[in-house]
């Protein structure tokens, strides 16, 4: 028996009425979307399995967007089922860098909201997202998979102890843990936020500092993004975080594109990003930056 196409995989969910008009949607690195327009509207069906080598699991994602959506920050979630979550289309414009930056305080406000109100919206087992474990275990997972990069894995394991020292106590809320431009949308009147893979428990630091390293926030807008979320201008213990973070950040996301490197097939990781080399040098650039302007005096 012939495979199914995705065509076909599409046409079979469970929840369509009339006729189809089906066609892709660009932008997805560890998953496929569609854009579906059925009799009662537009929809996006997303394709996509777990990696537990990015410790993603789709049931909790799944979870996620529905509690999203319960709280009022993301499209409603109408199906989902092993493999598959179909969600409702808003039509909204997709951030670039750009946007963000002239957004930031507008992003910050909603930062702010999801961290302080999914808490009480998601269920089941609690998920710790911290960037300094991630990279840690990614360095597992590249030593066992022989990765090509296994010669600079202590020199990161190094830089993330360095950085991971450098972050200030802070609260424990509900963070989205991968804040790229286009996990923004404006629909012209308020924002939202979609794609939950990464989604669960931490400290405020590494979404505020994902926020600006993936958009390129010069040291002026990033203080605009912390003053608003903190409401009032961040002191000199903040900012430090917020740099070690932002490095951090950079570093995980490098890594990221080690691992895919060795267990991703398609998309290319390589889409995500600059190359992982590339991203870890920017790490490194940034962290010599950062030990000169936060250098005790």
């Amino acid at each position: 028996m012939a495979a199914l196409t995705t065509m076909d995989r599409i046409r079979a969910l469970p929840l369509w009425n009339g006729t189809l008009t089906i066609a892709p949607l660009k932008g997805g690195i560890s998953n496929e979307s569609w854009l579906v327009e059925d009799g009662n509207g537009r929809h996006v069906v997303r394709f996509g399995k777990d990696y537990p080598f990015h410790h993603v699991f789709r049931d909790r994602e799944a979870m996620v967007a529905r509690a999203a959506h319960e709280a009022g920050f993301a499209p409603e979630l109408r199906y989902a089922a092993p493999g598959v979550m179909v969600s409702a289309f808003l039509g909204a414009k997709t951030y670039g860098a750009d946007d963000v930056r002239a957004n930031a305080g507008r992003i910050a406000h909603l930062v702010k909201r999801f961290h302080d109100e999914m808490p009480r919206h998601v269920s089941g087992a609690g998920f710790m997202f911290w960037a300094f474990h991630v990279i840690r275990d990614y360095a597992r997972t590249l030593a066992a998979g022989n990765s090509r990069m296994c010669r600079e894995l202590p020199r990161y394991l190094d830089l993330a102890d360095k950085l991971e020292k450098a972050q200030a106590p802070l609260p424990i809320i509900f963070s989205h843990n991968d804040l790229l431009p286009a996990n923004f949308l404006d629909d012209g009147s308020r924002l939202w936020l979609i794609d939950f893979e990464y989604a669960g428990f931490s400290t405020a630091m590494f979404d505020l500092a994902g926020t600006a390293s993936n958009a390129g926030m010069t040291a002026e807008e990033s203080d605009e993004l912390l003053t608003v979320y903190f409401g009032g201008r961040p002191d000199q213990a903040i900012r430090r975080s917020h740099q070690a973070m932002q490095c951090a950040s950079l570093l995980r996301e490098a890594m990221w594109s080690m691992v895919s490197e060795l267990y991703l097939t398609a998309p290319s990781p390589r889409t995500r990003r600059s190359s992982s080399s590339a991203a870890a040098s920017s790490a490194a650039r940034r962290l010599i930056t950062w030990h000169a302007t936060t250098r005790p005096t």
